[in-house]
């Protein structure tokens, strides 16, 4: 069974998630009409230009009139301003969800800023994406295949977690419902402790820590006769490129998600060091046969995990 097309669907932040959203139910018949709201004129010209939306909001109380569907899909550090914002405007069936990488947080913010409307408020994080950012980026197929987290509150009606479900289902994506806290507890894991990885991995990379120079290839005349004569990063390759993919995302982006979870993530710095500590361990004592087995279980635990991938 299909679900009942959306009248009208104003997104907010129209980005690379907001947009493929956006594309993703035009493309499946299921809205008659977008208007998106957004920071960056030019980016909002592009995205009407594109498709991915009808209409440019220019207020609040206009753009929400008669709103059937609010999708929030700005950085989680502006989620509860925005929250505030629209409160007012909300029709009494207008349904409200968001796709922030942090579930706790948004949930608190929504029981400050949305109380008469709790039960159309259905909290979500679709687990799909790129580095890149923008609505350049958006296609309408990001969703195929990937995992979407929802995390109603106790206060949130059936029928509007029900409404949002089979949305993202529309969209190709395979819907779970979990707390929002085992929701945090994941992806601080699988999401958020490698992105702090790969961002601390590049800066490693690209600093001369001899020199503090940024490892190119013209040092200050004074440390001439000391500096490395090039920079690692003239000589990484792709299993470099690889690891610091995620990098190149949006840091304003994971400066909230990692501050919003912080805690979660925090613990997960820890035992990722403990791990490291360990390996360290077995190369200054030269331990090798451990230290093959250490990779042999990483390296299995992988295999064993992409069979798994549907």
């Amino acid at each position: 069974m299909m679900p009942a097309v959306i009248d009208k669907l104003v997104i907010i932040g129209v980005g690379l998630i907001g947009g493929s959203f956006a594309l993703a139910l035009r493309e499946a018949s299921l809205v008659r009409h977008i208007v998106g709201i957004g920071r960056s004129r030019g980016n909002m010209q592009r995205a009407l230009a594109m498709g991915a939306i009808d209409e440019i909001g220019v207020s609040l109380p206009a753009a929400l009139r008669d709103a059937k569907l609010v999708f929030l899909a700005m950085p989680v550090g502006q989620t509860e301003a925005v929250l505030a914002q629209i409160s007012p405007y909300l029709g009494p069936d207008t349904i409200v969800t968001d796709a922030g990488s942090t579930k706790q947080n948004i949930v608190a913010a929504a029981r400050r800023q949305l109380p008469p409307h709790l039960q159309n408020f259905v909290p979500g994080h679709p687990i799909a994406g790129a580095e890149l950012s923008g609505v350049d980026s958006a296609d309408a197929g990001l969703f195929h295949g990937r995992n979407v987290v929802l995390t109603p509150l106790t206060e949130t009606s059936t029928a509007a977690a029900n409404v949002v479900a089979e949305l993202w289902e529309a969209c190709g994506s395979r819907v779970f419902r979990m707390s929002a806290a085992e929701h945090d507890d994941i992806l601080a894991t699988i999401s958020h402790l490698p992105h702090m990885l790969a961002f601390a991995l590049m800066n490693h990379a690209a600093l001369d820590r001899t020199h503090g120079t940024d490892g190119s290839l013209s040092p200050p005349p004074s440390a001439q006769a000391h500096v490395r004569p090039r920079g690692p990063l003239q000589f990484a390759g792709t299993g470099f490129r690889d690891m610091v993919r995620i990098a190149g995302s949006s840091p304003e982006m994971w400066r909230d998600i990692c501050l919003a979870n912080r805690e979660a993530v925090i613990r997960q710095i820890d035992a990722y060091q403990a791990e490291l500590a360990g390996l360290r361990q077995l190369l200054a004592s030269g331990n090798g046969k451990e230290l093959e087995s250490a990779f042999s279980r990483a390296r299995d635990a992988r295999k064993r995990w992409l069979e798994n991938q549907p």
